[in-house]
């Protein structure tokens, strides 16, 4: 399996961490991680998706991020506007989004325990897709 990776500059720092896991597993299940597209934040992770999607040499996708809790709701309108992007991206292509993302509304003590589980099974769960006959 090919996959390409999807991952939020805004917490650039942390999503490294999710980024060396996401390799890490794929590693382990004989995954290529074959393109990464770096964004500048989670409103633009369809947009990266669907190019990376649109290649004839991936098979699924893992998106990872982070949408911290602000002082409004924007966070949480945001992520239902990019789940749902995913989610039609996944099935119009129809191939796998492991979808890795914190939040929406998620403190900052929350993050760190967090980071390496969430890359872990969206990788999993992409490659599960792909591998299934469902």
């Amino acid at each position: 399996m090919n996959i390409g990776l999807v991952l939020g500059k805004f917490h650039q720092s942390a999503v490294e961490a999710m980024r060396e896991e996401a390799q890490a597993t794929a590693i382990e299940n004989s995954i290529y991680i074959v393109a990464t597209a770096w964004t500048p934040g989670a409103m633009e992770f369809p947009l990266a998706a669907r190019r990376l999607l649109e290649r004839e040499d991936i098979d699924g996708l893992a998106v990872l991020g982070i949408i911290e809790r602000g002082e409004t709701k924007h966070g949480i309108v945001m992520a239902q506007a990019v789940t749902n992007a995913l989610i039609g991206l996944q099935l119009q292509f129809m191939k796998p989004v492991g979808v890795g993302i914190l939040g929406p509304d998620i403190s900052p003590s929350q993050i760190p325990v967090r980071l390496r589980p969430y890359a872990r099974s969206a990788v999993q769960a992409a490659f599960h897709m792909f591998t299934s006959e469902v």
